[in-house]
């Protein structure tokens, strides 16, 4: 099959989340099975200042209205469109109707990630008008929770509704995703499963522990807490550090990550000096490749205590590096963790919405942190299972299944009954 995915962030732009690492595995995975793949994305430049960048070679490049034509070491080709205005990763990207009007045509199958953005909307459009099939992956972004709602339900009635009604397939990462996506008013029949995964290959050579510690300035005898992925309020971390503030046991916790630019940033400042912990909760910058294993390794405890979270990559991440994790039941990886690699703490509700009992959320959350951290044979059993469920998580389940989709897909649009 000939495939087109269609991303707002792709390589080597990796400040706004797990999105780009998503896109390039599915895309170089189902190159290697055999398909045709192409991406088209925005040149949003490289990660944070002084990170090596992973941008491929150019190979070509197109006339100045399209994009640039990347070879990107490997069998998938990528068209970065030249970017005339930008809000955050939001873009106005003109090239993309000429590269519709090119290419599209080319392709069986389209596959769209995210949403709020105007890449997805255009490129579904033309599928629609020319009766290519296309699928849409929300990854997570479906039910507006966070920051700028008014906007973004002005984005569903004005182009988001039309490019997910026009849809063969809406892909979900988890069965919670899917529940939340089929309460939203989609057709189950629609609406299918294909989780996130792991690139096995990436946790061969892991780096030796001590190196994240000596940074932070403690020795290997102090627990470290870890939380690493956005700073967004739906992370759950103002939960997180007024358990953290309750703490029995002596413990580091370090936040690392991209901030979301939602106020979370700030909140995270606001109680870290209102509860004491300055001297216990260090704040950083977002970590890439072999620094963000260096933290994962190191780390005693990785929590990711989201009030919604269609999957959780870098808690299957903390997993591949063989560290126990503690998420909420609000994540889409839960089911994975559950007394395997470690807890599950239960909200119950979907608590971005109903507050009311934050409280016991936090208790729970204190709980669990201090069963994990005072139990080492608890923890030598967490460590001892993630490797299996690592395997369990790795692309090549996941890879086949999205196989399966794009195929039934096009032989649906190619049935005369469709």
């Amino acid at each position: 099959m000939r495939i087109l995915k269609v991303s707002q962030t792709y390589y080597p732009y990796l400040n706004e989340g797990g999105r780009p690492v998503k896109v390039k595995a599915l895309a170089e995975h189902l190159a290697r099975r055999g398909h045709e793949v192409v991406v088209v994305t925005t040149d949003l430049g490289n990660q944070e200042p002084g990170v090596r960048s992973q941008k491929p070679e150019v190979k070509s490049q197109k006339p100045r209205a399209m994009s640039h034509k990347i070879c990107s070491g490997s069998p998938v080709e990528i068209h970065y469109l030249r970017t005339l205005a930008r809000h955050r990763t939001l873009t106005l990207n003109p090239g993309i109707v000429p590269f519709c009007l090119r290419y599209l045509r080319q392709f069986d199958v389209v596959h769209i990630y995210g949403l709020y953005d105007l890449l997805g909307p255009t490129v579904a459009w033309f599928c629609r008008h020319w009766g290519i099939p296309y699928v849409v992956e929300p990854m997570g972004m479906y039910r507006p929770i966070v920051r700028s709602l008014r906007k973004k339900r002005l984005y569903h009635r004005l182009l988001g509704r039309a490019m997910i009604e026009g849809a063969a397939r809406v892909i979900a990462t988890s069965e919670q995703e899917r529940h939340e996506l089929v309460e939203e008013g989609l057709p189950p029949e629609k609406v299918v499963v294909r989780r996130n995964g792991l690139d096995l290959s990436e946790f061969v050579d892991l780096p030796p522990r001590g190196r994240f510690r000596r940074e932070l300035g403690f020795s290997d005898g102090v627990p470290l807490v870890l939380f690493l992925g956005r700073l967004s309020r739906k992370k759950g971390l103002d939960l997180l550090l007024h358990a953290f503030a309750g703490l029995q046991t002596p413990a580091h916790l370090a936040i690392v990550g991209p901030d979301d630019h939602d106020g979370c940033v700030e909140e995270i400042r606001h109680l870290r000096r209102t509860l004491g912990l300055e001297s216990r909760v260090t704040l950083l910058s977002p970590r890439f490749g072999r620094t963000k294993l260096e933290a994962l390794v190191d780390a005693d405890l990785f929590v990711l205590p989201s009030y919604n979270e269609n999957f959780g990559n870098a808690a299957a991440e903390a997993i591949a590096c063989g560290t126990p994790v503690i998420v909420s039941d609000q994540c889409g990886i839960a089911p994975w963790v559950r007394e395997r690699v470690g807890m599950v703490v239960e909200f119950g509700e979907r608590k971005f919405e109903i507050r009311n009992s934050k409280f016991e959320i936090q208790q729970r959350l204190r709980e669990a942190i201090e069963r994990v951290l005072g139990d080492e044979a608890l923890r030598a059993r967490f460590r001892a299972n993630c490797l299996q469920v690592a395997q369990e998580l790795s692309w090549d389940k996941a890879v086949r299944e999205q196989e399966r989709i794009y195929k039934d897909v096009v032989a649906c649009a190619a049935s005369p009954e469709s």
